[in-house]
């Protein structure tokens, strides 16, 4: 149901090139539009990148099941929650199951979406630097992901269940079609991208119901982890890159604001009859016009 990666980087591109080339010369709805169609363009490109990065890596395939195997024999050495005993207490009752199924389905980039419209819109000022984060968070991880690693579906042997493939809806089919990615479970770009709504929302918003924002990674960790997409190591993983994310944004904020207070054209001066009016030493606007 989503976009191919080859539609949305051709429409990327085009917008891109229209923002680039346009010049709104001033004019204050235009100079909207070209400013909204270069955010697009870049949401486009993250998002053609995201779609792209499970058709690529750079180690073997057939390796990618031992990788997971890792990850779960590693989990267990620490000690952290099972996917497995999680995933079979939401079989007790099915329709967590199928609720999980369509969250995972539906929920993912259409949140994302709604979340950037927003700070577009109502927040222009914290837009540049939650995006800037959501490019790096998303290019980090595809880079990983670039390394296959098997999702827990895959270990039938262990006792998982591929809840998409047996209560529906799936986003994946047989291993190499399908929607998604197939290997590209670490780290979690499903967790990583609801990490930053339910932050960006808490830490931007000033409504007293913002709090309900972080349901939306609670739910993310929860659907991904009970359908047996991804291991709990995958959100962890995506976790961290955010925090590195935020820490790199913190740093390079005030580096970015030199730069746009340095590049800001500076405001003509006050002309009457194409000269410059002096204004007395100590003098004050309404002095003169006494």
């Amino acid at each position: 149901m989503w976009l191919d990666w080859h539609v949305a980087a051709w429409l990327g591109a085009l917008l891109g090139a229209v923002g680039v080339t346009v010049r709104p010369k001033g004019r204050r709805g235009l100079t909207i539009i070209i400013s909204l169609m270069r955010e697009v363009a870049l949401m486009l490109g993250l998002y053609a990148l995201w779609r792209l990065a499970g058709t690529l890596s750079v180690m073997e395939v057939d390796r990618a099941l031992d990788r997971g195997q890792f990850i779960f024999d590693f989990e267990r050495a620490l000690h952290l929650p099972s996917e497995l005993t999680l995933q079979r207490w939401a079989l007790e009752w099915l329709p967590s199951v199928r609720f999980a199924n369509w969250y995972y389905y539906l929920a993912h980039v259409p949140m994302l979406g709604a979340f950037l419209v927003w700070l577009y819109v109502r927040h222009r000022e914290s837009y540049p630097g939650w995006r800037n984060i959501l490019a790096v968070l998303t290019f980090t991880c595809l880079m990983i992901q670039l390394i296959p690693v098997a999702p827990p579906r895959m270990y039938p042997q262990l006792g998982f269940i591929d809840t998409g493939a047996v209560f529906g809806p799936t986003v994946y089919g047989r291993i190499g079609t399908g929607v998604a990615a197939q290997l590209s479970a670490m780290p979690s770009v499903h967790i990583g991208w609801a990490m930053i709504i339910g932050i960006g929302i808490v830490r931007i918003s000033t409504n007293p119901w913002r709090w309900f924002a972080l349901m939306h990674p609670i739910f993310t960790w929860w659907a991904v982890t009970v359908t047996a997409y991804h291991w709990l190591a995958d959100g962890l993983v995506a976790t961290a890159v955010l925090v590195l994310a935020m820490v790199l944004g913190a740093q390079l904020r005030p580096v970015r604001q030199r730069f746009l207070r340095s590049s800001a054209p500076e405001m003509p001066p006050s002309e009457l009859g194409g000269e410059r009016v002096p204004v007395p030493s100590g003098s004050t606007p309404s002095s003169l016009l006494r």
